[in-house]
């Protein structure tokens, strides 16, 4: 007789719960729906999924519609490329002051490094008389439309906790991307096209994987999706031989027939993300190959960027970025790696692969600032361009030996972003760093003041765009971050 009691009572319980979830429209499953869709009108019904990803209205008015944001996995070294220290020239060679190794903690630096001067030719360019090396001969000239922040401070040392930080305000698993937030606060311009789209370079993911574009707990709709600039642009989205886009209709809406079976039964605001992943797909299959297709480009644009039909690379990526944003993706994440100059090897020589890696970003990342500009899309796009952190004054010293080429470790104190377009100044340098380049000491900013700044050109408050998980909302900057106003234009 118990088990049968058990068996009705689990039964009752089911019903219960049933009709409560059903019958009651301000009920849990509302009050989850209306979570997950961060304030707005809660929907009727699961059909109105698809409407709630599309565009939302900003906390206020926002100077960027959209972001670019290239992030160089590796982190390269801002004393090569933008930070000019004549002084370090002086101190070239010479034992590392012990005032910048007490107390420190470096990623493979052990017992006194020799200071290390910088290895390119700097030079003022433009109005703006910017600081920029021979490294990056194509960017001298674009400076003008840029500003440096050149104290940023980080609080991470190796690549993946930096680069999650970075780019999801944690060092840890399991928090939503940049894109992701930008999405979830402001929806998708282009009900066809995922509003945060990913492009990767050089062969391999940042150390961080697929985590740092991933959603999260925010529903799965906003999570990024990795494109391909050679090959299929996203694996299956081709219809298989022998099936048609009818038929491939109809199956879609058979299972999500069965999906929205299942919300109404149980009302997971998941299974209405999933609803929504299918409908996106299939309206994708027409959308994605034509804006994916950078054949059709006229062979201005081609030698504008450097770029070579049916290739994987960086060049390929930032013309795609172009195209991305051009049809109303809201927020486009490029991630090139490869920048890691420890010296160990050539490939991580400071005048060796640093100098091979801009060769193969520096056109093309100056190429996007221009197209952008002459298409009118530079003044409501913003670009972005960072590591995860940047690079010591010293030399790489592992053992008490020097690394056998020219290279320098993981540094946390200070490093140089650039940001260019929509809502920040154009030829203005933000921060300043000490003689050597070592700590920040004007106009210091932390990730979490950068990804506040960020959201706030977007019209979002970072302080407002939360999620409720685990018993309390969460949002980007954690409990911390400023926008930093003085590079506001």
């Amino acid at each position: 007789m118990s088990i049968i009691k058990e068996a009705l009572e689990k039964d009752l319980h089911m019903l219960r719960r049933r009709h409560f979830l059903k019958q009651c429209a301000s009920g849990m499953g509302a009050m989850a729906l209306g979570s997950m869709m961060g304030g707005c009108n809660t929907p009727s019904s699961g059909n109105d999924i698809a409407s709630q990803i599309m565009e939302k209205l900003p906390h206020f008015a926002p100077k960027a519609k959209r972001v670019i944001y290239l992030h160089m996995a590796g982190s390269p070294s801002q004393l090569e490329l933008f930070d000019y220290k004549p002084e370090l020239e002086k101190w070239h060679g010479k034992d590392c002051p012990e005032e910048f190794l007490k107390g420190k903690t470096f990623a493979f630096i052990r017992g006194t490094p020799k200071m290390l001067g910088p290895q390119g030719k700097f030079a003022q360019h433009g109005q703006s008389g910017a600081w920029v090396s021979d490294y990056l001969p194509h960017f001298q000239h674009v400076v003008d439309e840029v500003c440096f922040m050149k104290a940023m401070h980080t609080d991470q040392f190796n690549h993946a906790p930096a680069q999650l930080f970075m780019q999801t305000g944690s060092a840890r698993l399991g928090r939503p991307g940049m894109g992701s937030w930008a999405v979830y606060g402001l929806g998708s311009e282009n009900e066809n096209l995922p509003g945060f789209i990913v492009l990767t370079s050089s062969g391999r993911y940042p150390e961080a994987g697929k985590s740092i574009w991933g959603s999260g707990f925010l529903p799965s709709i906003y999570q990024g999706v990795h494109c391909r600039s050679d090959g299929e642009p996203v694996l299956y989205v081709k219809n298989p031989d022998g099936i048609d886009r009818d038929l491939r209709k109809e199956a879609i809406n058979t299972i999500n027939e069965i999906n929205h079976r299942n919300y109404e039964e149980f009302q997971d605001p998941e299974t209405l993300a999933r609803i929504a992943q299918y409908e996106l797909a299939f309206k994708m299959q027409t959308e994605i190959p034509n804006t994916m297709d950078i054949s059709k480009e006229p062979d201005y644009i081609h030698n504008m960027y450097g770029t070579t039909i049916g290739q994987s690379s960086f060049a390929n990526n930032c013309l795609l970025a172009r195209k991305l944003v051009e049809s109303g993706v809201r927020f486009v994440q490029l991630y090139d790696w490869g920048w890691d100059t420890h010296g160990s090897s050539a490939s991580e020589a400071l005048e060796i692969g640093l100098w091979k890696k801009c060769q193969e970003t520096d056109q093309a990342m100056s190429a996007l600032l221009l197209d952008l500009k002459q298409r009118g899309l530079l003044d409501e796009t913003l670009v972005v361009w960072s590591g995860e952190f940047g690079r010591t004054p010293m030399q790489e010293n592992r053992d008490n030996k020097p690394a056998p080429f020219m290279g320098r470790d993981h540094h946390v104190e200070a490093y140089t972003i650039w940001m260019a377009g929509a809502g920040v100044k154009k030829g203005f340098t933000y921060g300043e760093t000490d003689d050597i380049g070592y700590f920040g000491v004007k106009g210091k900013t932390h990730v979490h003041d950068l990804q506040a700044t960020i959201l706030h050109l977007m019209g979002l408050d970072h302080e407002k765009l939360t999620y409720d998980f685990q018993g309390r909302p969460f949002r980007l900057t954690d409990v911390a971050g400023k926008v930093v106003t003085d590079i506001l234009a």
